[in-house]
């Protein structure tokens, strides 16, 4: 175990070099956190964000993975504890879309966002649990979709992951409460990040009025929330929607 330094907690990012999982790196960087950057095919994105951060005087380390496969998993988890000894925070961002209208879904398209955005947390949140569990507590979140809740168009395996990441959540909660682990997850509204960039105008624009507000958050302001989140010691089993479309 190579654990040296001041003790600090540890959080787990997963798909770390997207857009709110770069922002969520860099508002862990700044406080009592060393920061796990995990990628799968981002793996240069990877490097940049860590070396980036630990020039900035934070503790940040790459963690690859392909968190299709409970193997992966596992082994980067090892890794994580073998390092650093324990992991606080777990947040389980990682996620893909292929949109196609509900007849034309192809099996391998739902294959790969049901087992990223759905079993790939799965595997991460067993894990997380297990350590957490021995070390006598712990905190996930995990960030899912305002679609999960009302359906979205041409999007049935990415809504469908994302409504079960948030009842995988409640029921995690409800099991691990005892051990002192609490389970929340965070809908973070519509984002100017890559994922969203694929969108056709017309869709992002609607998205953008479905809001009372003039504006949309930003990564930055998500990543805040759930920086807040984690230092709450009393929430668990909870959705945030973190825009201002009304459920």
């Amino acid at each position: 175990m190579t654990v040296s330094g001041p003790h600090k907690k540890i959080v787990l990012i997963t798909g770390a070099s997207g857009g709110l999982g770069q922002a969520l790196s860099r508002a862990f960087s700044t406080g009592e956190y060393r920061v796990g950057v995990h990628v799968n095919r981002g793996t240069e994105i990877g490097k940049e964000i860590v070396e980036t951060l630990n020039a900035k005087g934070a503790a940040a380390a790459l963690f690859p993975a392909d968190l299709r496969h409970s193997g992966s998993v596992r082994l980067m988890f090892d890794t994580l504890l073998e390092k650093w000894g324990r992991i606080d925070l777990l947040i389980n961002n990682a996620a893909i879309r292929k949109d196609r209208l509900f007849i034309r879904m192809c099996q391998a398209d739902w294959d790969d966002v049901i087992d990223l955005n759905l079993s790939g947390a799965f595997y991460c949140m067993r894990e997380a649990g297990l350590a957490m569990s021995r070390q006598g507590g712990g905190h996930i979140i995990n960030i899912a979709s305002r679609a999960a809740v009302t359906g979205r168009v041409g999007q049935s395996a990415y809504t469908a992951s994302k409504r079960g990441l948030i009842t995988l959540g409640q029921t995690a909660a409800r099991e691990w409460g005892g051990d002192s682990i609490q389970v929340n997850t965070v809908l973070p509204g519509f984002l100017a990040t890559p994922m969203t960039a694929g969108l056709p105008e017309e869709k992002r624009a609607h998205l953008r009025q479905e809001n009372l507000l003039p504006r949309p958050a930003t990564t930055r302001e998500i990543s805040e929330f759930i920086l807040a989140l984690s230092k709450m010691m009393h929430v668990s089993g909870q959705t945030f929607n973190l825009d201002s479309r009304i459920l």
